[in-house]
């Protein structure tokens, strides 16, 4: 494993100081609180993704209309084959920049709704598929921060060879990109093609578990946007409606199918739950064993919601949680209880190893106006107390075609929200939202600065280290109250409520040495593998007594 850091956002330690929001509330009860970071970015944010650069490329359809922005320079998009607008002066895609608060147009030419992405190893943004114009396209995002003119490339050569509406995306350990699944779509391809292929070779794979998880009822599949998680053995777990199996892509063989999880609920599209896989702990394995892995689902809905929804009758959501250990000899699914009921969450790891559910709505399912009773209090879990806390209620309903990922200052930038065909400014009780919020963890509260380190830089080598290889990172600490652990988190991209490619590896920290006055080094080990630790560029964050510093970029390769 190699790390190369980037950007190393001193000025990000001074963050919370330079923003000025445009307006905050917090909870009645509960940890954290909200602030709202922009009451209108033009457009409503169904899919995000966080970049290297500190920037984060915010996007929703193109079919639907105008959006609330104009694209400048007189740019326009034309496509004859959109009912909406066949010309659309408007952007539907923005880059947000984390450090100023500000937000400038990107131009999208081909309809990206309901689509799926990853980030590549050197940073790039593959976004692959959508609907109509955009069904079989890949587009490319690749961060610029030295003069921040850069915007969405279409490529024209290369395309999906299968149309890609509702599926998920992972990254692997070679680098590609395995894309599987969508509506009727019962395949998976990889990104780019396997290298001894050329262009016009079939390229794609049938996956009969796609099929075989497919409710028949018309608009309810309840198995798109399928969970996708590499685990450390470098296999594919696949988890679609209830099932789920372990799966090499490698052989296109089912290495194993797990129990089905316990209860009546549909965990997937549009019964829309959330999937993380917990933290990987390499703590103590001394760089020659894997970790352990174990998958947890939240949410859903129960059979029957989505056609109910249509009629105005809106089922109670889930209130269920699964945790299965995936590398057990004989796994099982172990059940626990949210505080509330939530269909639509976003599910996204914490820096300090916990994991956040928000977002959703207490009833119904995703669609046009399926949900009801928004639920505003995110759940904070801690894998290792299995314990629920509930935390400071938002502001802001966050139904469908919401999002939120994780900020390198351990924040969560929320969006979006539009359970409608168009953009509805007026409908009641769920408006368009075209607005940005920030909720702030309990660990930047002002009463742990002192307890939150601060890195000063990193030390690889000539900024390169091999895979299980150590590196050290020098780090202030006014008070130093306990062990610190090294932690890489991957960049999530993030879209109904499955935040693809996400992904925390606790590093084996071998030393901490003081080096002077409140100044600490720690040398920790690096991943195992890329299985592990697929390559690209990840968060670190040193974590002191729960409390994350602010994370410098490094590339893993």
């Amino acid at each position: 494993m190699a790390f190369k850091i980037k950007n190393a956002p001193s000025f990000l330690l001074l963050l919370f100081f330079f923003i000025t929001p445009t307006s905050g509330y917090s909870g009645e009860n509960g940890g954290g609180h909200w602030v709202q970071l922009q009451r209108s970015i033009g457009i409503s944010a169904m899919h995000m993704q966080v970049m290297r650069d500190n920037k984060v490329i915010v996007f929703d359809r193109t079919d639907f209309g105008p959006s609330n922005l104009s694209l400048p320079n007189k740019r326009c998009r034309f496509n004859p084959h959109d009912m909406a607008l066949k010309l659309d002066c408007t952007a539907h895609s923005v880059l947000y920049d984390i450090t100023t608060n500000t937000f400038r147009p990107l131009t999208l030419f081909s309809d990206a709704w309901c689509s799926s992405g990853a980030a590549t190893p050197d940073g790039t943004l593959v976004q692959t598929g959508g609907f109509n114009d955009g069904y079989n396209r890949l587009r490319t995002f690749t961060p610029c921060p030295d003069h921040n003119l850069c915007d969405w490339v279409e490529l024209q050569e290369q395309n999906l060879t299968t149309g890609r509406w509702y599926a998920s995306n992972q990254i692997l350990p070679d680098g590609r990109i395995i894309v599987v699944g969508g509506r009727s779509t019962f395949t998976y391809e990889f990104v780019p093609k396997n290298r001894n292929q050329n262009q016009n070779a079939k390229s794609f794979w049938y996956l009969r578990f796609l099929r075989v998880t497919r409710d028949s009822n018309p608009g309810e599949e309840n198995n798109l946007y399928p969970f996708l998680h590499l685990l450390p053995d470098g296999n594919l777990f696949i988890f679609a409606n209830r099932r789920s199996i372990l799966f090499d892509y490698y052989r296109n063989r089912v290495v194993k199918e797990f129990p089905v999880i316990p209860g009546e609920e549909k965990r997937n599209y549009p019964s829309t739950g959330s999937s993380v896989l917990l933290p990987l702990n390499l703590t103590g394995l001394n760089g020659t064993r894997l970790p352990e892995a174990e998958v947890m689902v939240c949410g859903g809905a129960f059979p029957g919601a989505f056609n109910l929804a249509k009629r105005k009758v809106f089922l109670e959501a889930s209130r269920t949680c699964g945790r299965i250990r995936v590398t057990d000899p004989d796994p099982q699914w172990v059940m626990e209880v949210m505080p509330m009921p939530r269909v639509m969450p976003d599910m996204l790891l914490l820096p300090n190893g916990n994991v956040i559910i928000l977002n959703g709505a207490r009833n119904g399912t995703a669609g046009w106006e399926n949900g009801a009773n928004p639920v505003l209090n995110p759940v904070l879990y801690r894998p290792g107390l299995k314990r629920f806390e509930v935390l400071a209620a938002a502001g802001t309903p966050r139904m469908y075609h919401s999002s939120a990922v994780l900020l390198p200052d351990g924040r969560i930038l929320v969006g979006g929200s539009n359970p409608h065909r168009g953009y509805d400014f007026r409908a009641y009780p769920y408006p368009t939202e075209i607005s940005l919020d920030a909720y702030y963890p309990d660990y930047v509260a002002p009463e742990r600065v002192r307890l939150r380190p601060s890195i000063i830089a990193v030390e690889a080598g000539e900024n390169t280290a091999s895979y299980n290889g150590t590196f050290s990172v020098t780090f202030s600490l006014e008070v130093f109250d306990g062990g610190v652990s090294v932690v890489l988190v991957a960049p999530s991209f993030t879209t109904h409520s499955f935040a693809m490619n996400q992904r925390v590896v606790v590093l084996d920290v071998m030393r901490v040495d003081d080096v002077a006055e409140n100044a600490y080094k720690v040398t920790a080990r690096g991943a195992v593998s890329a299985t592990v630790a697929p390559p690209g560029y990840y968060m670190l964050y040193v974590v002191h007594v729960g409390v994350p510093s602010v994370a410098v970029w490094v590339q893993v390769k």
